[in-house]
């Protein structure tokens, strides 16, 4: 069985908190779009939670086979809201919260020379960072655009 510093063995739990307060999230909101009508937000939603489940199973796994016992004793209560914009303001925070969970988590692989669990975290960062530009731009999306300044002279 593979081993661990503990310090790395904290990261996974916490990740699997973040990824768990996120699956449960997305398809809270996919649920919410869903009674409100609109179909195609609640379908991106679940597919959303559908990667974030999958993120889950890989620290699942990595943790089982280092011998420990999978818990997400920090999940997060589910963040809500009344429109579909604040709702991806919501997941863009999450999300943020993520990549700065892997960047960190990296970055302590890296010093202590864990390169098994440097490229571990490094995976889960790039498709975190992938999913928090795909919620960037699609608040970028609906988000009014301001009228121009008018010049005064």
């Amino acid at each position: 069985m593979a081993s661990a510093h503990p310090r790395v063995l904290a990261a996974l739990g916490r990740a699997l908190s973040l990824e768990l307060t996120a699956v449960q999230q997305y398809l809270t909101h996919a649920s919410l779009l869903e009674a409100w009508g609109d179909q195609a937000a609640a379908d991106r939603f679940r597919r959303e939670t559908v990667e974030e489940m999958q993120h889950s199973e890989r620290i699942v796994k990595r943790m089982i086979a280092l011998g420990v016992a999978p818990a997400a004793s920090q999940l997060r209560p589910v963040a809500t809201a009344s429109d579909l914009l604040s709702l991806l303001e919501l997941n863009n925070v999450l999300e943020d919260q993520l990549v700065v969970h892997y960047a960190e988590a990296l970055r302590f692989c890296r010093l202590i020379g864990d390169t098994l669990h440097a490229e571990f975290f490094q995976a889960l960062l790039e498709e975190e960072q992938h999913h928090s530009v795909d919620i960037a731009n699609w608040l970028n999306e609906l988000r009014p655009v301001p009228p121009l300044a008018r010049a005064s002279f």
